[in-house]
């Protein structure tokens, strides 16, 4: 028995020890990022040879392996060998991205304006530059921020196309179709019995031609560029149409004259009389009607427009008016809010609204001077005939606004501020007690 236990032992001493595998790690660094991406792998443990498959088809020798790697995903394994032989493996992931350029910008823009391109470029480097070209010339570049996008002012001369460049890469062009300038020069209102020019030009000369069209009132008479006639009174309408070249957009634009008689008064009638009444309408001048007949209204607005704008006050109209009403604007109130105000020098009222002037009346304040300055609230109303003072709006003591049958284009009253008879009521229904009364020099 004992001789049995010693030939085991001796057995067991003889049998070879069984090696254990090495231990092996890996890392790769970057991991992930955008191609062509450059990567050092790692490896690290107890063995004493390491051999690499890179995953793309490369392999390597070593501890540490530089590769660069094209755009895709890759499994990375390295093979770690003993001294004994044994061997054990490990992987490592490695993720390279395919880096993309993009960019936009607006389908339509001004000639000769601005307008922003936009892109991205990913995965993002930040810091880094892009460069925008129109066609093969440089324009601008923009700085790509960490979210990848970027940014830039052009002026816009061309349509373009425009494209972004980084590195290699390059973005799918993009064209913005301009809006050129359509330019033309037209009197808003013509003398009967001479000529209008319409000679319209676009800017720039390579965005395209333009045709014209020439009605009178609502005919077309012409479809030509040049001089229009202006033998007969009435309305002359031009519509200006590009006909645009490749990378530019249509543009239209009317334009509007009223052939009238040059001199106009009390008595006459007909459709100079109505572009007149219309005109005078728009500059918010106060009329009882649009109606193309020259009535006590128009002759009324008439000298409140002279008044305004320092003319003679005759309330007639001569040519040299016709120039002035053509450039003419709304006339400005002394402050905002809502209120009357009546100009003593000027001899006028207006109604403001919101600081805007909405109406202008011819009026006549006291011969003496006397209307009191200052502001003033509307105290009392009457409806109708307070002994000679029509639908008068009292401000301070005696004093009101009131119709009257004598408006003369001068102060010519006791005191209180005279506006035209038919006027009177609309004015005191829409300005109750609490209305605010500006007088001023």
């Amino acid at each position: 028995m004992r001789g049995a236990i010693v030939l085991l032992a001796g057995l067991a001493l003889a049998a070879p020890a069984t090696a254990a595998p090495p231990s092996v790690t890996a890392v790769a660094s970057p991991a992930a990022g955008a191609a062509p991406l450059p990567v050092t792998l790692t490896a690290s443990g107890d063995a004493t040879s390491y051999a690499w498959e890179l995953g793309d088809g490369a392999t390597a020798a070593g501890v540490v392996v530089q590769h660069v790697y094209r755009a895709g995903r890759y499994t990375a394994t390295v093979t770690a060998t003993g001294a004994t032989g044994e061997a054990a493996q490990t992987q490592v992931q490695v993720v390279a991205s395919s880096r993309t350029l993009t960019l936009s910008a607006p389908k339509v823009g001004d000639y000769g304006g601005r307008a922003s391109l936009a892109g991205s470029l990913l995965p993002a480097a930040r810091g880094a530059r892009v460069r925008l070209y129109r066609g093969g010339t440089y324009v601008t570049s923009a700085r790509v921020g960490a979210s990848g996008r970027f940014r830039a002012r052009i002026l816009l001369r061309s349509p373009g196309p425009y494209h972004a460049r980084f590195g290699a890469l390059r973005s799918r062009p993009r064209t913005i179709f301009l809006r050129p300038t359509l330019r033309a020069a037209f009197p808003a209102v013509a003398s009967l019995g001479g000529s209008l020019a319409v000679r319209p030009t676009v800017v720039p000369a390579a965005a395209g031609t333009v045709r014209v069209r020439v009605f009178r009132d609502g005919r077309l008479v012409q479809s030509r560029a040049g001089r229009i006639s202006t033998g007969t009174a009435g309305s002359i309408r031009v519509e200006l149409t590009t006909a645009p070249r490749g990378g530019y957009t249509t543009v239209r634009r009317t334009l509007r004259a009223e052939v009238v008689l040059p001199a106009l008064g009390a008595g006459s009638r007909g459709p100079s009389v109505l572009a007149l009444e219309q005109r005078l309408a728009r500059l918010h001048y106060a009329l009882r009607g649009i109606d193309g007949v020259y009535d006590h209204d128009t002759t009324e607005a008439v000298l409140a427009f002279q008044k305004v704008n320092g003319l003679p006050r005759t309330g007639r109209v001569e040519a040299w008016l016709w120039r002035r009403l053509a450039a003419a604007g709304i006339p400005r109130p002394l402050r905002g809010g809502d209120y009357i105000e009546v100009d003593k020098t000027r001899q006028v009222l207006f109604v403001v609204e919101a600081g805007v002037v909405t109406k202008v009346v011819h009026v006549s304040t006291g011969a003496t001077g006397n209307t009191p300055l200052g502001s003033w609230h509307v105290y009392r109303t009457v409806p109708g005939w307070d002994w000679v003072l029509w639908y008068p709006l009292y401000f301070k003591g005696g004093f009101a606004i009131h119709g009257y049958p004598s408006v003369p284009a001068y102060p010519a009253s006791h005191g209180c501020v005279r506006i035209p008879m038919w006027i009177a009521p609309s004015l005191y229904g829409a300005h109750g007690r609490g209305t605010t009364v500006v007088v001023h020099l």
